[in-house]
């Protein structure tokens, strides 16, 4: 076992629990102990929902490990259909209960209950959560959902989008209203916001929009299989992306496409003069497969960034990771170590992070902007306003969401230009407290000497301290890494002023 302080996914129950919390009239029975109850808390408090999820916990306790477990979970599963009324019930094991081996999905079985009764097989130690949510809808659906006659109008299925999911509440009414502008009516969005009733109706659709492959590949799969229903692949975040999506929706519906592209500011921004500035930024992407792969697309086709790095997570997705990488001339980093991703963000020293809260965490330690892509997330990722990530306006919010880390050029050059200005040193106390003066910058300490400095040290003499002083504050601690860098790979051991200069010539090239 590894022991860590931050993992990209939880384990596969959780995903569980964000497919029923998105639905409604669903209640998932979990049998876990009492300290696995913790997970409402990723709802209540990070996504801010104003109800608790719809899940009742067996909450068996050390005690309990010594007799049989089995009678708590049906009387939890009895009390849960008696107090709630849903319509259709999940029942699993969490990673601990997993290990008393009391089969949920037999115990409710045997209790004969008026409503369907779905048991999941989610092993909790060899996959993750998101194959939890995929595996959890896959088989809602399977359940429930059966052939019937098509609707007259050209419909599809909105699948993929769960509680807890990077924008998925503003991802789903920016594309609703794409197909809608193109005369095809949304016949159902799942599993967030549907009911288990809802789910009976999904082959009436035509087709299958799968929004997020992570948590709607295996359902969109048995759809196209069972029901009849093809789905498509493109993911429509970026303006590129989104002009393919509505190419492949008229090609599964017949209809031409039809799209107001009036409200799109991305492509005009980003080759804007304000703009020139992001041309070439060095930019490392880190995140979901769906969404670093949209990402790297975006930054190199769309704003004009340079991609050093390109990884995810998910190694259900390495496949076409590693294809996109090595068309980009870059190896693709696929692991679920934070660790092993700062260790190769520190290596690249990249301009911009594209990536995770984790990752936003890892710019922070290292000084450098990072944009958040992908969850896992915290609030403040999950605003009050419209934020959507797909279609024209989600190109548009990733556009500011991405430039707002950055420095633009104005901003630099007059940072620059008054780095002499009292007002502009270290020191200075923020301008609107007017009464407070400057602290006295003190001196940096004398540099030893290069003889003193000890074998593979890099020291840096007076002189080139006092003009790295000069460099912006927020590039600083780039230009002295990338200097002691350049001086170390030619075996300077003393970095003078000369050797500064000449590292940002070479970095600048």
């Amino acid at each position: 076992m590894k022991l860590t302080v931050w993992t990209y996914e939880g384990p596969p129950h959780v995903g569980a629990m964000r497919v029923a919390t998105a639905m409604k009239g669903l209640h998932y029975v979990l049998h876990a102990p009492q300290g696995d109850t913790y997970a409402d808390l990723l709802f209540t408090m990070i996504e801010r929902r104003d109800h608790r999820p719809p899940v009742s916990y067996t909450t068996f306790q050390a005690r309990d490990l010594g007799a049989d477990t089995a009678h708590l979970f049906r009387d939890a599963l009895q009390a849960a259909h008696a107090r709630f009324q849903p319509e259709a019930i999940i029942v699993g094991a969490s990673c601990t209960a997993e290990l008393i081996q009391d089969d949920p999905g037999g115990l409710a079985e045997s209790l004969g209950l008026p409503i369907p009764v779905i048991p999941l097989d989610l092993p909790s130690y060899q996959r993750k959560e998101n194959f939890g949510a995929d595996e959890t809808f896959h088989a809602i659906c399977r359940a429930l959902a059966r052939p019937m006659a098509r609707t007259d109008r050209p419909s599809c299925n909105l699948l993929g989008p769960t509680a807890l999911g990077f924008r998925h509440r503003d991802d789903v009414a920016e594309v609703a209203g794409l197909l809608e502008d193109m005369g095809i009516a949304v016949n159902l969005i799942a599993p967030l916001g549907a009911r288990p009733s809802d789910i009976a109706r999904m082959g009436a659709a035509h087709f299958n929009v799968m929004l997020y492959p992570e948590t709607a590949e295996s359902a969109c799969r048995w759809a196209e299989r069972a029901l009849g229903q093809p789905y498509t692949r493109t993911i429509p975040i970026g303006a590129g992306a989104t002009r393919d999506f509505l190419a492949e929706v008229a090609r599964l519906s017949g209809l031409p496409v039809r799209a107001d592209e009036s409200r799109l500011r991305l492509p005009w921004w980003s080759s804007s003069v304000d703009s020139t500035y992001l041309t070439g930024k060095r930019v490392f992407i880190f995140g979901d497969a769906t969404h670093a792969l949209a990402a790297a697309r975006i930054a190199r086709d769309e704003i004009g960034f340079e991609v050093v790095g390109l990884g995810a997570y998910n190694r259900e997705y390495a496949r076409p990771l590693r294809a996109a990488a090595a068309a980009m001339g870059l190896e693709a980093l696929v692991t679920d170590d934070y660790l092993e991703v700062e260790a190769a963000i520190a290596a690249l020293q990249p301009e911009l992070i594209l990536g995770t809260q984790m990752e936003r965490h890892i710019g922070k330690r290292l000084g450098i902007p990072c944009a958040v892509i992908s969850a896992p997330v915290h609030v403040q990722d999950f605003p009050a306003r419209t934020s959507p990530q797909m279609g024209f306006e989600g190109a548009n919010v990733i556009f500011d969401t991405w430039v707002h880390p950055l420095v633009m050029g104005l901003e630099e050059h007059l940072l620059t230009m008054f780095r002499e200005d009292f007002e502009f040193a270290d020191a200075a106390g923020p301008s609107h407290h007017g009464a407070l003066a400057p602290e006295t910058v003190a001196a940096p300490a004398p540099s030893a000497p290069a003889a003193q400095a000890g074998p593979g040290t890099v020291i840096w003499l007076d002189e080139a301290e006092t003009e790295l002083r000069k460099v912006p504050f927020f590039v600083r601690g780039k230009a002295r890494r990338n200097t002691e860098a350049f001086a170390a790979e030619r075996g300077v051991a003393a970095i003078s002023v000369e050797t500064l200069y000449e590292a940002k010539a070479h970095y600048a090239r």
